[in-house]
């Protein structure tokens, strides 16, 4: 860089072959710098492509504390970053190799849980770092190689290295092949090459034998005078190795770029020359700013088709071969070509291809080596970031309830639709279960059951009244109302079936006006026969009619208004806004509630309020009658059965709210059936247990008797 800068002063170009550091594209610092090496940056962006194509997010960066590696590996920490990786750590190979330095920087490389790393240094620190490796005992790791070490015969050849470098790949610069190079070199003999000074030399050192020119400095070294007809093509030397020429391709290209830029100021015409150059030089001499805008302007393509041209910061297109280090059949480490990487492709931009098929990866291995901070997080689970950690450290989460993600490594799970509930897994969302009251539950198979022995012990009293029809007990205080009474406790406890069942359109009608009607017959029955007993002690009174305007009719009278009442509320009710089925879709449930919504909240308020009012003046009745001389007086059983409605009732209310699902409806059935057994066995128990137990209290003087 001090050389560019001083010949930037003097406006002298100069062509480098070697030089890829991205600072010298610079072109305020370094105005007359151009090279056939490319810029560093071009080097960074395919190693993180190649990171990116291989998945690789946790991946370690070590550099040569110089400004190639600092530049090179800070630019690829940012950009690596940029499409999600993550640096596990970041180290500097000390210059004077420190022993001590160099032994923490191996133990940061084993701590840091990274198995891929990137070494971008020179070949002197990457040695220093893989000789120091190699007394730790550290291996399992894939070595990513920058440029300058990519090809490094000083890393390759030495047998002790093969363990740990085996399986590297890495960038190097673009394999050429110079046509008519190994037959000039071969050709090389001292007997025709006088002119230069380091052939005698090199031919000792190749052959072993001593020129007679040189008999007086290898004199006593042991070594016999060369016969003349030693020949370089019958040894293998890494000077006529042509096979890997990288750097020795740059030369030529940059010697070529020169020679280009020479023939044009050659050919130079007046008037067709850019603006910039005026006019030809009249003397035939170029000066060195000329040279300059001719090697701005050179763009040729060699004999095998590689374009050799500048941009406007001097440097040239980058293309670079991947290097995988193979095992040959030789025991030697060969570099195999598996993949390129185009600066610009045919679709305009940076393009790496790869032959993955062809990689031989670290311990010899065949599969692509995994390098995360975490394991990938499953279908079913999400990525929560660690605390204080790198973005690529995190833990894998389990999908809350009716969430899913179907996806690996999915930053956040997605909602099911209300409908739908996440499955076991968390990887789907299947159709929520239906959930209602049905008769297969055990839950419906008790209510079932108490329904209809509710239903049998009714008739079953019926059955026990009919038999003893004549008996006074049975005829007191209207039998009459006695049977209508069970007959609507027959339809109360059968009822309770229609909340039973899938909801539709017509149960939702049928189980709440059915329920409403039914328990307003069966409160105005117990209505009557409260009444009656008032009426009938009255009647015992010298001069009192009260019986004869409250007979039979009357009671029929009374029992079919209260209940045309309730007829009349529920056909409101259903015209306004009747219940309808409903499907409760809680995104927090697994379950989809089927329900009978009640529609009009006014409909089913005067609907309860209307039977609370008849079951409030029953019990007030009854209550004040529960005193009235009469050895039976039925005012103290109706009392009782009406505290046990009203309890019933009461209890129901905040049990309903409270009730979630099918076990609303299962709230609603058992108060049905509690108040009906209530009515049932307080009112009718007692009469059973004297006609079926003690018939000798069966008789009117008995009853009567005070």
């Amino acid at each position: 860089m001090v050389v560019a800068r001083f010949l930037g002063v003097f406006h002298v170009p100069q062509v480098s072959y070697f030089s890829s550091c991205a600072c010298l594209s610079n072109k305020k610092e370094f105005p007359t710098f151009l090279r056939t090496m490319p810029s560093d940056l071009f080097q960074v962006k395919a190693l993180v492509q190649l990171v990116q194509h291989f998945n690789w997010t946790w991946v370690g960066v070590v550099a040569g504390d110089d400004a190639y590696g600092r530049g090179g590996a800070q630019f690829f920490a940012e950009e690596v970053q940029k499409l999600g990786a993550c640096v596990a750590f970041y180290a500097l190979i000390p210059k004077n190799h420190a022993a001590a330095a160099m032994s923490y920087l191996v133990s940061r490389i084993q701590s840091s849980g990274a198995t891929v790393v990137l070494v971008f240094a020179v070949e002197q620190d990457a040695t220093a770092l893989f000789d120091i490796a190699l007394r730790q005992g550290l291996t399992g790791i894939q070595w990513l190689a920058s440029e300058a070490w990519s090809t490094a015969s000083v890393l390759s050849t030495p047998l002790r290295y093969h363990p740990i470098l085996l399986g590297s790949m890495g960038f190097a610069i673009q394999q050429g092949h110079i046509p008519g190079l190994q037959n000039f070199l071969l050709r090389l003999h001292p007997s025709n090459s006088d002119a230069d000074p380091f052939l005698p030399m090199f031919w000792e050192e190749v052959f072993g034998c001593s020129l007679e020119t040189w008999t007086n400095i290898t004199e006593g070294g042991g070594m016999g005078i060369c016969s003349g007809s030693e020949e370089l093509s019958n040894v293998r030397s890494i000077y006529s190795d042509v096979s890997q020429l990288r750097i020795s391709y740059n030369v030529y290209k940059a010697v070529y770029a020169i020679a280009h830029a020479l023939r044009a100021f050659r050919s130079c015409v007046t008037g067709a020359q850019p603006s910039v150059f005026q006019s030809c030089s009249s003397t035939g001499r170029i000066q060195p700013w000329q040279l300059l805008q001719y090697l701005k302007q050179v763009h040729y393509s060699n004999s095998f088709g590689d374009e050799t041209r500048f941009d406007e910061n001097g440097d040239p297109a980058a293309m670079y071969d991947l290097v995988n280090w193979q095992l040959g059949q030789d025991g030697q480490i060969k570099f195999v070509t598996i993949g390129h990487f185009y600066e610009i492709s045919a679709l305009g931009k940076p393009q790496l291809w790869i032959q993955e098929g062809n990689i031989v990866w670290n311990g010899n291995q065949n599969t692509v080596p995994i390098s995360v901070c975490s394991s990938i997080c499953p279908p079913g689970t999400r990525k929560a970031i660690r605390p204080n950690h790198p973005r690529c450290c995190y833990d894998c989460v389990v999908c809350g309830a009716g969430e899913f993600s179907n996806q690996t490594d999915a930053v956040e799970c997605l909602h099911c639709l209300p409908e739908f509930w996440s499955n076991v897994e968390r990887t789907a969302c299947i159709a929520k279960r239906v959930e209602f009251l049905s008769f297969s539950d055990t839950m419906g198979m008790i209510l079932l059951t108490m329904a209809v022995l509710g239903s049998l012990c009714t008739v079953t009293v019926v059955f026990i009244f009919t038999c003893h029809r004549s008996t006074p007990i049975v005829r007191a205080n209207n039998s009459e109302l006695s049977f209508l009474l069970l007959f609507s406790l027959t339809l109360c406890f059968l009822c309770s079936l229609t909340f039973i069942g899938r909801p539709s359109q017509w149960s939702c009608m049928l189980r709440h006006t059915a329920f409403g009607i039914i328990f307003v017959l069966c409160m105005s029955c117990v209505l009557g026969k409260t009444i009656v007993v008032l009426m009938a002690f009255r009647a015992t009174r010298p001069g009192s009619s009260a019986m004869k305007w409250f007979g039979p009719m009357q009671q029929r009278a009374i029992i079919t208004l209260c209940t045309l009442v309730q007829v009349i509320i529920c056909i409101a009710w259903l015209t306004v806004d009747p219940p309808t089925p409903r499907r409760l879709m809680p995104r927090e449930s697994d379950r989809i509630i089927l329900l009978c919504d009640e529609g009009s909240a006014v409909g089913f308020s005067l609907v309860l309020g209307y039977i609370g009012l008849l079951a409030s003046l029953c019990l007030i009745l009854a209550f004040l009658a529960r005193k009235l001389p009469d050895n039976f007086n039925e005012a103290k059983l109706i009392t009782f059965s009406m505290l046990v409605f009203c309890a019933v009732w009461a209890a129901f209310v905040p049990a309903y709210i409270s009730s979630p699902g099918k076990y609303t409806v299962a709230v609603e059935i058992f108060a049905i059936l509690a108040s009906s057994y209530g009515l049932l066995i307080c009112i009718f128990a007692p009469k059973c247990y004297i006609i079926l137990l003690r018939p000798e209290k069966n008789t009117k003087k008995h009853i009567m008797s005070r």
